[in-house]
């Protein structure tokens, strides 16, 4: 399994995946995210989002086709976006999630208010209206 930059010909490829696990896609034409993709072969594996803001990242996305899951394409995903974000001096990625909050905290993720979150980020459709209130919000120091 190889993960890299996706190019705009994914797009199509990526949005489907995220449809197909139940995670919102309406804004992505209209939001600065960049995604990584893990592949196996021709075949997406895996996919992850980041919308940066200033020194601070919103995590977006995080899907994996259900023939690559429990194999750690998921955490190996998380891994490169962490570090590629490190690389273009990112300080912290928030994210919020209805469905891997365990998943997350195993990955060092912490619990944090809503309130905590920059400015910037809680200003995205993600935290205005396409995640619910009752969504958990967790952030990681870079």
């Amino acid at each position: 399994m190889r993960i890299e930059l996706a190019t705009a010909a994914a797009a199509p490829e990526i949005h489907a995946l995220l449809r197909a696990v139940g995670l919102p896609t309406e804004d992505l034409s209209t939001s600065p995210v960049r995604f990584w993709v893990a592949r196996e072969g021709e075949s997406l594996a895996g996919a992850v989002g980041v919308e940066p803001y200033g020194d601070a990242g919103l995590l977006r996305s995080l899907a994996v086709d259900p023939s690559h899951q429990d194999l750690g394409t998921g955490s190996a995903l998380v891994q490169a976006l962490e570090l590629a974000m490190q690389a273009e001096g990112l300080k912290t990625v928030v994210l919020l999630t209805q469905t891997a909050e365990s998943f997350f905290v195993k990955c060092g993720y912490t619990l944090i208010p809503r309130g905590q979150v920059p400015e910037q980020i809680r200003q995205t459709a993600e935290f205005r209206s396409l995640c619910p209130a009752t969504a958990a919000c967790l952030s990681k120091a870079l």
